[in-house]
């Protein structure tokens, strides 16, 4: 039979391994982790690094000894809890954020090509009919002048319109009576138009 003194050892080593165990487990539930400040860091930027949220802040100026929570320095080591660590980073806000920025404006700028290539075709039939009206005249006058004639002579008139010869300085082609009443027509009234409006009023241009 033992003796009451061994007995009383054994029950002193029972309790010495369990409180040995129940530190260790202790120790471990509370096990913390070191954070390094580092630049541009607040407590909120560092408690949404650990849980996601500020929800830590208070908590782990608490366990630092922080008076002023808006007051941390670069280099200081900050004990954060484990207990208190979100086992999950939540970085869902970064692929929110990215999703939106594809912004598309190709469209507008395909579009407006469109109206400035419409312009120049309205123009055209103005030209046209400043053409036609402006041929017409000139062979109106020469009707009048000549019947149309490049060869017709009257005194010291020669040719379709009937201009004298020191204006054609000795050349009676069609070519130059042409030219050479262009650049009477020009010079003396601006437009065969305007040389038409004077011959009615005035039997002669």
């Amino acid at each position: 039979m033992k003796s009451l003194k061994t007995l009383l050892y054994s029950a002193a080593l029972t309790t010495v391994a369990t409180t040995g165990l129940l530190f260790v487990n202790q120790s471990q539930a509370s096990a913390a982790t070191t954070y390094t400040v580092a630049n541009g860091d607040t407590l909120s930027t560092i408690a949404q690094k650990f849980n996601g949220s500020t929800e830590l802040v208070n908590q782990i100026a608490t366990t630092n000894n922080i008076a002023d929570i808006n007051m941390i320095f670069v280099g200081e080591q900050l004990t954060i809890d484990a207990d208190q660590v979100a086992t999950t980073p939540a970085p869902a806000p970064i692929v929110t954020q990215q999703v939106a920025a594809p912004v598309q404006t190709p469209a507008p700028v395909v579009q407006a090509q469109p109206a400035v290539q419409a312009a120049p075709v309205q123009q055209a039939p103005v030209a046209a009919q400043t053409t036609t009206t402006t041929s017409s005249s000139k062979e109106w006058i020469a009707q009048k002048e000549s019947g149309g004639s490049y060869s017709a002579r009257n005194g010291q008139l020669i040719g379709r319109y009937q201009l004298s010869a020191s204006y054609l300085n000795g050349d009676y082609s069609a070519a130059n009576q042409d030219r050479v009443a262009d650049q009477y027509v020009t010079s003396r009234y601006g437009s065969w138009d305007a040389a038409k409006s004077f011959w009615l009023s005035n039997g002669w241009y």
